[in-house]
């Protein structure tokens, strides 16, 4: 077998994902690390240190099963030749070399850092008390331009996410024996040891989410679980436990929008995602079909963030995981 260097493995999966909708792999020149974001993010980055995508940095390479699939993928060390990086940890470039830092991080979720941490801390070369709407608003623009990924761009941080909770690899799977991915679901991993909602919140008690950004996420997540899945299904090539696995929650998620569609009858969209859902046939060797047909469902999420907020869904409610289903604990702040 060849041997690659993890840029190169980490390039070709990038590549890969990015094709079958998977995460955004950050840019390890680009990355800054989680230690520039603690400066100002204290209590957010208290919150990280509790949660298993800082954990898995030290865990994951000890864990037996891990070590397992490695070995049946023909990876030496899952820290150096693997296809576990782009998922897992966090690449900075170091003297020339691209090095591992942490677990999944900051910019693992927010994108590479180096163009637009300076300019979304800046406000706008003033104080926090002193900038105003437009000018905060212009540098939200630029920040998200420049590649941040911020909390309110919900569809892309959902696709961020999704990308690797539903594994874009058919041979991580079939051959290495990898879960084919989470059981994903927005709202209950959103809102459980992950949730580092301070910076807005007075006091800084890490409150979760309102009633309308949780039925944004629920539905948000649902759409973006049906796009990757449908993505993943035309990419697999052979009908096995990848295949089966990603038509699986291709149908999970549509009849799950199904049932979000009756319950918030004044989202037209929903009802177009799901014909959509079915207008391409969820079998092999129908990539171009599926795409397509994902494409459209792509253009619909992204409108219906932008036009929505929430607000009118209360029918959705009924649908969305309670507290006591949220994944992890979150941490409550000092």
């Amino acid at each position: 077998m060849i041997a690659l260097s993890v840029a190169c493995l980490c390039g070709l999966l990038k590549l890969f994902s990015i094709a079958a909708g998977g995460a955004v792999a950050a840019d390890p020149a680009k990355t800054v690390g989680a230690n520039a974001c603690a400066e100002c993010h204290k209590k957010e980055t208290e919150a990280w240190k509790t949660s298993h995508h800082f954990k898995t940095f030290r865990e994951m390479p000890r864990s037996k099963k891990a070590n397992e699939i490695a070995d049946r993928m023909g990876m030496r060390r899952i820290k150096s030749e693997s296809l576990c990086v782009n998922c897992h940890f966090t690449l900075q470039k170091k003297e020339g070399r691209d090095e591992l830092v942490s677990g999944i991080s900051c910019e693992s979720c927010h994108g590479a850092g180096q163009d637009w941490i300076k300019v979304h801390s800046g406000f706008s070369g003033k104080t926090i008390l002193f900038e105003s709407k437009a000018e905060a608003k212009e540098r939200w623009k630029q920040s998200e331009a420049k590649g941040m990924i911020r909390p309110g761009s919900l569809y892309q941080l959902a696709k961020n996410c999704s990308g690797c909770h539903v594994v874009p690899q058919e041979a991580l799977v079939n051959k290495g024996g990898h879960k084919a991915g989470s059981v994903f679901e927005l709202v209950s991993w959103s809102q459980g040891e992950v949730r580092h909602n301070t910076w807005h919140n007075k006091g800084r008690e890490n409150a979760p989410a309102d009633a309308a950004r949780k039925r944004m996420l629920y539905l948000v997540g649902l759409g973006v679980e049906l796009e990757t899945a449908m993505r993943a299904v035309g990419k697999a090539t052979v009908r096995k436990a990848y295949a089966f696995e990603m038509a699986k929650r291709v149908d999970r998620a549509r009849k799950q929008l199904e049932a979000a569609g009756k319950a918030a009858p004044g989202v037209p969209e929903i009802a177009e995602i799901v014909k959509l859902s079915y207008s391409a046939g969820v079998t092999l060797n129908n990539d171009s079909r599926l795409s397509a047909a994902a494409d459209g469902i792509s253009k619909l999420l992204e409108g219906i963030s932008g036009k929505y907020d929430g607000s009118t869904m209360s029918g959705l409610d009924s649908l969305i995981p309670a507290p006591d289903k949220f994944k992890g604990t979150a941490l409550k702040p000092d």
